[in-house]
């Protein structure tokens, strides 16, 4: 809800007298979300200084919003707090001392633990970052974790060239969709695993739409000659977000001196070398959390250029969201339950819709 006043003599992207009632996905203690999240509202005051009242529009559902509410996570939020750190919001009116945003525009959070499920929300015009419009909603509430995972990964452990070779599992999710299209945008091969399931054949064909060179099942990839016949070269560089068995598979396929990367650990069971690769071929494992490296680089200019050509990709229709439902704020205990426990054809993200 929202009634707005404008201060005779001031340009329309500076307001006062505002009444805003938001509301918000809030937590007071660790737990399931379907226990803990209460949906409640709050007046927010006016834009001061150099803050920004923002109408969130998206946020999605990410599984590291679910294992911050669990209390799983790294990142400790203080109570009470509003879930989620996502999201693409529309700039209803700036405070008296910002520049270089107006309303009408669309904005991310740059920042994490903002709390973004919510249908307004206030901010210091430091942690946001205009979106073009053209880009679409889903793609921009998505985007400053999944894609910019990808993108680092592929860009800051190995120097790659056209032609080589990328090999990942989990290559059906957020991330791993992500993958795909850039690799296609900078021809570069990628080579997916996935498990094997009814539905494989359009998976795989899902896969290579989004620019796979190849999709393979854990057991597929066991016996494959797709890189002895020298179809495609051997990878430099595999992204595991699996562990267990699938890592280790997955690293015996990197070329000398390849790196694996690790983000994530869906099966919950440890990466475990294979000792012939890692003597005779020297591999190397890595790990990567977004999270620390955006905040390490807050301000840094490879951070403004890798969402400068994420929204070039994604305006040209090169990059699209991934596999996702929009579901209503109000929803969110199912849209909750189900974002963790998803088992179906592909990864699905669960997007909070807000627009009222």
């Amino acid at each position: 809800m929202l009634r707005q006043t404008l201060r005779p003599g001031h340009a329309a992207h500076w307001c006062r007298q505002m009444s805003v009632v938001a509301k918000s996905l809030k937590y007071t203690q660790h737990g399931e979300p379907q226990d803990v999240l209460k949906l409640v509202e709050d007046q927010l005051a006016d834009p001061k200084d150099k803050q920004v009242l923002v109408r969130i529009l998206a946020a999605p559902i990410n599984p590291a919003d679910i294992n911050t509410i669990q209390g799983k996570y790294p990142v400790k939020p203080k109570f009470p707090a509003v879930a989620g750190n996502e999201f693409v919001g529309e700039v209803i009116c700036v405070g008296e001392n910002v520049k270089g945003l107006q309303a009408g525009e669309h904005v991310i959070p740059l920042a994490t633990g903002l709390g973004t499920w919510t249908t307004y929300g206030l901010y210091n015009q430091d942690q946001l970052m205009t979106v073009p419009k053209k880009v679409g909603l889903a793609e921009a509430a998505t985007v400053t974790v999944n894609p910019c995972t990808a993108y680092r990964m592929l860009k800051d452990f190995v120097k790659l060239s056209p032609g080589d070779t990328v090999i990942q599992n989990g290559a059906n999710s957020a991330v791993g969709q992500a993958v795909h299209q850039l690799c296609r945008a900078w021809g570069i091969n990628s080579i997916g695993i996935v498990r094997d399931r009814p539905e494989i054949c359009e998976l795989k064909q899902l896969l290579e739409c989004l620019g796979a060179t190849a999709v393979l099942t854990e057991a597929e990839v066991r016996t494959s000659d797709i890189f002895k016949t020298g179809k495609v070269k051997r990878p430099k560089l595999a992204f595991n977000c699996v562990g267990g068995k699938s890592a280790t598979e997955v690293s015996r396929h990197l070329d000398d001196c390849g790196v694996m990367v690790t983000y994530g650990g869906m099966s919950r069971e440890p990466v475990t070398v294979a000792t012939g690769p890692l003597i005779f071929k020297d591999i190397a494992f890595r790990g990567f959390w977004m999270t620390r490296w955006s905040k390490e680089n807050y301000d840094a200019p490879e951070r403004k250029q890798m969402f400068k050509e994420l929204f070039e990709l994604m305006e040209q229709g090169k990059f699209v969201a991934p596999t996702h439902e929009m579901v209503p704020l109000e929803k969110f205990k199912h849209a909750a339950a189900e974002a963790l426990n998803f088992k179906g054809f592909t990864g699905k993200k669960f997007i909070l819709n807000m627009r009222e």
